[in-house]
């Protein structure tokens, strides 16, 4: 089985969109607030976007379910406040939640958390533990998103690894589920989002990681470096060779435990380099496909987020480690996905 670790809902109804515009408006015009019962799509809209984006594509690369989040750029937690972001979160999750509902052996839910910058992100925590639980408990998911820049391109935040975010990872723990270290949109004009901040946000929480200790406090905490891990691979040796400086214990000690990489690297070469280099325990097949790259690379004639098919064009990789990194490591690393798994056999089943 196939399993995408990394989707987003980027396809989402206009109505989303329009809804977040609101209220981000009303709040910034008078610190109004607009009720997410003012949100309205159906059924049939979600329907629509899903079967002509997401699901035609799992089709027609041939893999069997994703695991999805909101929009990672649309999480924007630097607008408004704590409520505003709780809100939109919630607003987010549920419409998540409908997807999979709707499609349930295709997709599974990760949610989005309502965190907020500056001195508002302690108690943010604690909402997106809250809202975690609710998540996860209440509709099924299997996941969430972290962002480790909710200033959103200003990096004014504490480490990944300061004690300010263990509450939520109590609650990770608690419920056995990992987060995806993944930022958000970026409004710094210097650093543009989905190439640079986005790379550059997994390069730097890997950063952080290796500055601390959280996994001994945390031992059995997961968290999925996405995009690749950025950096990290191509610049394996310098941090082997700074933990060494340091009087470190080795990556595969400290880190490769509790760290994964997805293979959202839209080149043969790249992800040659991944699978190379990183532990193929470690690598978790994923595409975020219908995200920041959609066009169709002429030197391939597949699109760029088409990862399945530059996986298969690698020889490198064994039958077994292939099978590890296409699904066998994700059902490890997110263990709430073994009911989706069965679900997914089922409707095979029936198909027959």
């Amino acid at each position: 089985m196939i399993i995408d670790c990394h989707g987003h809902f980027t396809t989402a109804p206009p109505a989303l969109g329009q809804w977040r515009e609101r209220q981000i408006k009303a709040f910034e015009d008078s610190g109004a607030r607009v009720s997410p019962d003012e949100l309205h799509i159906g059924d049939d809209e979600i329907t629509a976007a899903i079967e002509q984006g997401q699901l035609k594509l799992q089709l027609e690369r041939g893999t069997d379910l994703t695991v999805f989040s909101p929009g990672a750029g649309k999480m924007a937690h630097h607008y408004g406040d704590e409520q505003t972001s709780l809100v939109w979160s919630q607003v987010s999750n549920d419409l998540i939640a409908r997807v999979c509902g709707l499609f349930p052996d295709r997709f599974a839910a990760v949610c989005q958390l309502p965190q907020s910058p500056g001195d508002a992100l302690a108690s943010s925590i604690r909402r997106s533990a809250a809202e975690l639980e609710r998540c996860v408990e209440e509709l099924g998911f299997v996941g969430c998103l972290l962002n480790p820049d909710p200033s959103d391109g200003y990096w004014q935040a504490p480490p990944l690894t300061d004690r300010i975010y263990y509450p939520l990872y109590e609650k990770m723990v608690e419920l056995d589920v990992p987060a995806m270290i993944h930022v958000a949109m970026s409004r710094n004009p210097a650093i543009q989002g989905t190439c640079a901040h986005y790379l550059n946000g997994d390069t730097a929480a890997f950063m952080q990681l290796c500055q601390s200790d959280l996994f001994t406090d945390f031992p059995t905490l997961r968290l999925i470096l996405p995009h690749g891990g950025g950096a990290v691979p191509y610049h394996w040796g310098r941090y082997r060779g700074m933990m060494q400086d340091q009087g470190r214990p080795p990556l595969e000690e400290s880190l490769l435990r509790n760290v994964f990489f997805d293979t959202c690297v839209y080149h043969k070469r790249g992800l040659e380099l991944l699978t190379d280099i990183i532990p193929a325990e470690n690598v978790l097949f994923a595409s975020e496909m219908i995200g920041a790259v959609r066009s169709v690379d002429p030197e391939t004639g597949h699109r760029f987020d088409d990862t399945k098919a530059l996986l298969d064009s690698i020889d490198s990789i064994s039958d077994a480690d292939r099978q590890a990194i296409y699904g066998g490591n994700a059902l490890k690393v997110f263990p709430r996905l073994a009911s989706h798994v069965r679900n997914h056999h089922k409707q095979e089943e029936v198909a027959q």
